[in-house]
């Protein structure tokens, strides 16, 4: 086995090690550089045609892309502590907030970080500018809706940390780092990432 990976601020990969920190489990791991190119190798499309990070690689040489499906494959393997909910009412309800998480805020943030980074601007031609600053709306809209979640718990699903928290996570810290921070007046959202920061598993 042996899990292809990529450093900060990739937030995919991270949630991937993350993950795996909760879980107390290590898996071989290889880093794959993304500023130098290397996701888009020859050698690294043989692993995963789309070239993008992360992926697992299988003993028997099949792949698994996509983290969350990563994370869920783990989570078959070692079903304790669950990080995917409990019982089939939980289960949904995490399944609910890592969709919100990725369809309501990593999305336009996507479209920000591919239309108005300088890093993006060496791949994406021609990056549109307009689109990706219309994009920042949105991205802020969908933190305020997380801040009014998190008003009354702790977690996202009003139980325990789960893989949708670390979804989360991810997402707003590379929105810092793409430059679509949350606002001072979200105390809630930040109050929670402040949460989710603390955990040993944050630094992984």
């Amino acid at each position: 086995m042996l899990f292809y990976d990529a450093v900060n601020p990739a937030p995919n990969p991270r949630r991937v090690r993350i993950y795996l920190a909760e879980k107390g489990l290590s898996v071989p791991s290889e880093i794959v550089s993304i500023t130098a190119g290397e996701h888009k190798s020859e050698a690294f499309r043989a692993v995963n045609p789309l070239g993008q990070i992360p992926a697992l690689q299988l003993d028997d040489g099949s792949v698994i892309t996509e983290s969350v499906s990563i994370c869920r494959y783990f989570e078959a393997l070692h079903p304790e502590p669950a990080m995917f909910g409990v019982g089939a009412q939980g289960i949904a309800e995490v399944d609910m907030w890592i969709r919100r998480a990725e369809l309501r805020l990593m999305t336009p943030l996507a479209g920000v970080w591919m239309h108005t980074h300088p890093f993006t601007a060496r791949v994406v031609k021609p990056q549109y500018t307009d689109y990706g600053e219309s994009q920042k709306p949105r991205v802020l809209a969908a933190m305020k809706e997380f801040d009014r979640v998190l008003a009354d718990r702790d977690w996202l699903d009003g139980k325990s940390y789960s893989i949708a928290d670390i979804v989360l996570l991810t997402t707003v810290d590379f929105a810092t780092f793409v430059g679509v921070g949350i606002p001072a007046e979200l105390q809630n959202l930040t109050a929670w990432q402040a949460r989710a920061s603390a955990r040993p598993s944050a630094t992984a």
